[in-house]
């Protein structure tokens, strides 16, 4: 069977705003620590920390915090001073307060997708952070279930759309990341729907599945509805 019977969402940089606030706490870092290391340099070693740490911290304005952290005393050989890590700590508080900025066709999408389907946002990260962004959304009342969970895989796909859809085949899921959002959804036979943000985080960037007669790609969630239709 082909038809859909269930959508799903991603939240960062698919419904609201994420990318760009990490973006700026990272040019904040880099001119704190400009006396101790080139800002590419730092970039690239703040990378291999927050690889490192994934299995640590999970995903999410914590664990990049304490990436911060640790490269810093990394770069400055142990001497950063309090401040510097006063100010960083202050950064990613910074972050977990900033006010939610939902993107274009978001509401509207979602809105269209749950006239016709069941819808599911299935995000990962900090769970408490990530009810307090669905709550400040407004979209919290269009969903049918959430899922908080620690990473995007295969299996973890198939156990939430068994749970509350027909199983994967009858499932979509909608997101900005290649590697998180659609790969996965694919490989276990459900529809994976990239939509681009235009700022990725060199973690989530995979091959796009080209091949795979359920991959699509749309220029932004306003082209959602139509592509709902069209695969019933």
């Amino acid at each position: 069977m082909t038809y859909l019977t269930c959508i799903a969402f991603d939240a960062d940089d698919t419904l609201w705003h994420n990318e760009r606030f990490y973006r700026l706490t990272q040019d904040r870092f880099a001119d704190l620590l400009r006396d101790y290391s080139e800002s590419d340099h730092l970039m690239a070693r703040l990378l291999e920390a927050e690889r490192r740490n994934l299995g640590h911290y999970g995903n999410g304005i914590k664990g990049f915090v304490l990436s911060m952290i640790e490269t810093a005393i990394e770069v400055t050989e142990k001497r950063v001073p309090a401040s510097v890590i006063a100010e960083l700590l202050e950064a990613g508080q910074d972050m977990l307060r900033h006010p939610i900025e939902i993107l274009p066709h978001a509401r509207e999408a979602v809105e269209a997708a749950a006239a016709t389907h069941q819808v599911l946002l299935i995000t990962k990260g900090d769970l408490l952070h990530q009810e307090h962004k669905l709550a400040q959304s407004g979209l919290g009342d269009l969903f049918d279930g959430v899922e908080i969970v620690s990473e995007k895989t295969p299996d973890i796909y198939a156990r939430i759309f068994s749970n509350h859809a027909n199983g994967a085949a009858q499932a979509m899921m909608v997101g900005n990341s290649m590697r998180s959002d659609v790969v996965p959804v694919v490989e276990i036979g459900g529809w994976g729907v990239h939509v681009p943000h235009g700022l990725e985080w060199e973690i989530e960037a995979a091959p796009a599945p080209m091949n795979a007669p359920r991959f699509r790609e749309l220029a932004d969630l306003g082209a959602l509805p139509d592509l709902i239709r069209d695969i019933g």
